[in-house]
């Protein structure tokens, strides 16, 4: 499993070799202290897949994914969740995750993550299907919140929810687990106008397998934009403690996805996040 203090970083193909470099050493706790590694990019490719079992040699890699459609309309893809167990398996995963979202329909599939309508009645199904998938995967599965830009009209004669109000509600009922991502709370806040303590409140910090921070980018317009692309802001720098203070410890990883920078720099983050909690 990962230490509740650990750190980590998610995994893109310019961090291999400074993370074999850091892990391999001895001596001294490396800040580095587990991977993320997207689940898809390691599904049929041999290749990565010899690459990822020699980094899980070293550490602990946790997998993310985007496919599974939780929030969507067609039947769960038990192949697909077949696969992801036994990747989930050989790489001796501590957990899996996967975004409260919808991705895809029929046979249009999204390049992008979409948030659902926050309704009452959709918390159930959305559940269910976590539920399935949880057990289908064999380890524990988070859900993780995502940015959003818009939000859906209630349907007449639904029940509206807070984001945090419908978050908690799929989590309960599935019996998963939160993937609380502080940098997508901000953005998601900070573009709809509601509060990021809302969420932080109802969590059940029992429940949080790991918490994500990163950087976003800011329009001409206003809107906020989650690209992974630049350094974390001061703003969800004051989540993370906050988070910290309700519910630590709890595993924190970093994203960064473009433009990434130099791997001394993303170490320089991962201090700061030390830091912001009081230390290890």
């Amino acid at each position: 499993m990962t230490e509740r203090r650990a750190l980590g970083v998610g995994l893109r193909p310019e961090l291999y070799e400074p993370l074999r470099a850091r892990l391999s050493r001895g001596g001294a706790r490396p800040l580095v202290g587990f991977v993320e590694a997207l689940a898809e990019n390691f599904l049929g490719a041999p290749r990565a897949l010899r690459r990822l079992d020699a980094l899980a040699a070293l550490a602990p890699v946790a997998l993310h994914c985007v496919s599974l459609n939780l929030c969507g309309a067609d039947p769960l893809d038990g192949a697909r969740l077949a696969a992801l167990a036994a990747l989930a398996r050989r790489v001796r995963a501590p957990y899996v995750s996967d975004h409260l979202c919808w991705t895809s329909l029929g046979a249009l599939h999204h390049h992008d993550l979409l948030p659902p309508p926050c309704e009452a009645a959709l918390a159930p199904y959305v559940a269910a299907r976590a539920r399935a998938a949880q057990g289908a995967l064999g380890v524990p599965f988070g859900l993780e919140n995502v940015s959003s830009y818009l939000r859906w009209p209630p349907r007449e004669g639904g029940e509206a929810l807070s984001e945090a109000a419908f978050y908690a509600r799929v989590v309960e009922g599935a019996g998963a687990h939160y993937m609380l991502d502080l940098n997508n709370l901000y953005v998601s806040s900070h573009n709809l106008g509601f509060d990021p303590e809302e969420v932080l409140a109802v969590v059940d910090w029992g429940r949080v397998l790991q918490v994500h921070v990163a950087g976003h980018q800011r329009h001409p317009s206003g809107l906020l934009h989650d690209t992974h692309d630049r350094p974390v802001c001061d703003e969800v720098w004051a989540l993370y403690r906050a988070a910290w203070r309700r519910g630590g410890p709890f595993p924190t990883l970093l994203e960064w996805d473009a433009d990434l920078p130099p791997f001394e720099a993303l170490e320089d983050t991962l201090a700061r996040a030390v830091e912001a909690r009081g230390g290890w």
